[in-house]
């Protein structure tokens, strides 16, 4: 255990690292051979954002707040207001699709942050040509683009969006820091990379983790299922599946990321899950500070007195403990993370150490973690159509 706010078990807790594993990692964490890896310096508490906290303090006032964006200009806000939302006391609304419902919003009571690092993603334009009517701030890339030819217009404030740190990748850049600032939050306490990465423990578990999914990746099973048992970590496992899909599906190569939440699909997809395809491997995700009801003893029939005073959480515990068991006894492999407090540390550390795990997979399977190339064929298209 290297935290006492999350805890996270490995696959195969026997496997030791390879050499070529931690050779990929020590060139990742040196910067050495890929000019991308220099998107390490946003895991640090020492890297300098392209704004400064007085300069943006004029918009702490703001109680609303609207976030334009799609995938990774837009997921990790949403995790971070989702997993620490006991904490923020501001509303945060969410454009991130076409045909989104938001509730009305009064005109310029509201703090509108519009991000693409491409400045031309085609359904930020849209959305916010329809919906921003406050004022804005822009996050964008420092070239010229709609976006940023529109927030020049309207004398704007722009946010450069670092050119090296992709959209999935940007949860610890300004993309991400910068609203959490905004409600409230300290970005400092996000940053948490400067220590784990001396951590024997938390290396270890990283590396090995790496080293079993590489070897799921070879053995034919593809399909990373994620088994949720706190509803209020949905976003932060839709940041994570985009974060692994986009960066490995590639030449015919990559994982397929499914979010299971149970116990309600111990009803549907269990079944398969024991008893299909074993080309499943899973991750389990669980919080341990989730204060919940209790069953009404009174109304219990004598043959269910075994619930007499479980609160909802202690059933659930039971049920992912009941998993976790089951799978073992069918061997079926799995590791689980566990997180003790929902703080903005523990958030720190889930991102750092899937932005890790993730690109040290893309160099073991011979891939660029960084790119999108396929979709961009979507993009063309879709204009190519409406022009």
């Amino acid at each position: 255990m290297f935290s006492k706010k999350i805890k996270i078990t490995c696959f195969d807790l026997k496997k030791k690292s390879g050499k070529k594993i931690k050779r990929l990692f020590s060139d990742l964490l040196q910067k050495k051979k890929d000019p991308n890896y220099k998107l390490i310096d946003t895991f640090s508490k020492d890297y300098q954002y392209s704004f400064k906290k007085k300069k943006i303090s004029k918009f702490r006032k703001y109680k609303t707040i609207s976030i334009f964006g799609l995938g990774g200009s837009s997921l990790c806000i949403r995790a971070i207001y989702d997993f620490l939302r006991l904490k923020i006391r501001k509303k945060v609304y969410f454009y991130d699709n076409l045909g989104v419902t938001v509730p009305k919003i009064v005109k310029n009571k509201n703090l509108d942050i519009i991000i693409s690092k491409s400045g031309s993603t085609l359904e930020t334009i849209v959305n916010q040509n329809i919906f921003s009517n406050s004022k804005k701030i822009f996050i964008t890339e420092n070239k010229k683009s709609y976006l940023m030819d529109l927030a020049l217009k309207l004398k704007s404030e722009i946010i450069e969006h670092p050119n090296f740190v992709g959209g999935r990748y940007s949860a610890l850049s300004e993309v991400g820091m910068l609203p959490a600032e905004l409600l409230g939050l300290k970005s400092e306490k996000f940053k948490k990379f400067d220590n784990l990465i001396k951590n024997k423990n938390f290396t270890s578990t990283l590396l090995n983790n790496v080293g079993m999914m590489y070897k799921f990746y070879l053995l034919g099973k593809t399909n990373s299922v994620i088994l949720n048992f706190d509803k209020s970590l949905s976003s932060l496992l839709e940041w994570y599946q985009q974060l692994l899909s986009e960066s490995l599906g590639k030449k015919g190569k990559g994982f397929f990321p499914i979010i299971s939440n149970l116990p309600k699909d111990n009803h549907s997809l269990m079944q398969l899950y024991l008893d299909g395809n074993k080309n499943n491997f899973f991750t389990i995700f669980d919080t341990t500070d989730l204060k919940t009801p209790k069953t009404k003893n009174k109304n219990l029939l004598p043959d269910y007195n075994f619930l007499k005073n479980k609160s909802i959480k202690s059933i659930m515990t039971a049920q992912k403990n009941a998993v976790k068991k089951v799978f073992k006894k069918q061997g079926l492999r799995f590791r689980n993370f566990e997180i003790l407090t929902k703080d903005e540390e523990s958030l720190g550390i889930i991102f750092t150490y899937f932005m890790l795990e993730t690109i040290l997979l893309g160099k073991l399977m011979k891939l660029n973690p960084f790119d999108q190339p396929a979709v961009e064929s979507i993009k063309i298209e879709t204009k190519r159509i409406l022009s």
